[in-house]
């Protein structure tokens, strides 16, 4: 058993090694090569896990490929749309059809994924604090521009859709209810927290800033821990939105501190 584990932990790890390597390509500038490998990383684990019986390894692999997958389309999707706010549910409402066909595939159960409303209330209030801390800090860090002109009701509202249904949904789903799940089982809870979160900061190397890949690690390890002691994806969800929300449309307007100090 322990000869076993130690191959299960040896077999994902290569995998998400390939994939750090690929956006590390991404974060030097290298954009070419970066696609190139996260292609081929992305055929080697669909190849793998057709030969593949090993339960974990190969519903782990399923899981990463979800990672290229989701860089593969924000990469394409600017060529062929403007990148304004609209922009993201073009690259994120395809990948509600890679999501399902895994979650059906898998046969997860809505509680592995985190499909509870329990709490919600006390979640909001915390996910409302919790998102604005993350924001206010990582918006030191990359000082991005508005994605809304102003702050009237109908763009918080646009803005917030989404943050919220799109963005945070998708990729909670994909980094948390998924990979993290898969990667908990196969190599056991901190290591499944720490990897995932690792990658989650990696994934954030467009930025080009060490220190957000950095930062980012440190929140998707937050979130997940989150998810780790709730098990809520709503609640998981409406932090990352809200994250977003505040980074991308409210601090840009009012500044940091939201104009209060």
């Amino acid at each position: 058993m322990e000869k076993y584990q130690v191959n299960v932990s040896t077999a994902v790890m290569f995998p998400v090694l390939l994939i750090m390597i690929a956006e590390l390509l991404l974060f030097t500038q290298q954009p070419t090569y970066a696609v190139w490998l996260h292609v081929l990383v992305l055929i080697g684990l669909a190849m793998a896990t057709i030969y593949l019986h090993e339960t974990d390894i190969y519903m782990s692999y399923q899981a990463l490929m979800l990672l290229p997958l989701l860089r593969l389309v924000n990469i394409s999707m600017p060529i062929f749309f403007e990148m304004t706010l609209y922009s993201y549910i073009f690259i994120y409402a395809p990948l509600f059809i890679p999501v399902y066909v895994l979650i059906v595939h898998q046969k997860f159960t809505s509680a592995q994924l985190g499909f509870t409303f329990r709490n919600l209330t006390l979640y909001i209030l915390i996910a409302i604090v919790l998102g604005l801390a993350i924001a206010e800090g990582e918006y030191y860090i990359i000082r991005p521009g508005y994605l809304i002109p102003d702050l009237s009701f109908i763009n918080i509202l646009k803005v917030s859709i989404v943050m919220i249904l799109f963005i945070g949904f998708v990729e909670e789903l994909i980094f948390r209810s998924i990979l993290q799940t898969r990667l908990e089982e196969a190599m056991g809870m901190f290591s499944g927290l720490v990897i995932t979160s690792v990658l989650f900061g990696m994934m954030h190397s467009g930025y080009g800033t060490f220190y957000e890949i950095l930062f980012t690690s440190l929140a998707g390890f937050i979130i997940g821990y989150l998810f780790q002691r709730t098990r809520s994806l709503p609640f998981i969800t409406l932090i990352h939105g809200l994250v977003n929300i505040f980074l991308f449309g409210i601090i840009p307007h009012l500044g940091p501190g939201l104009g209060l100090i």
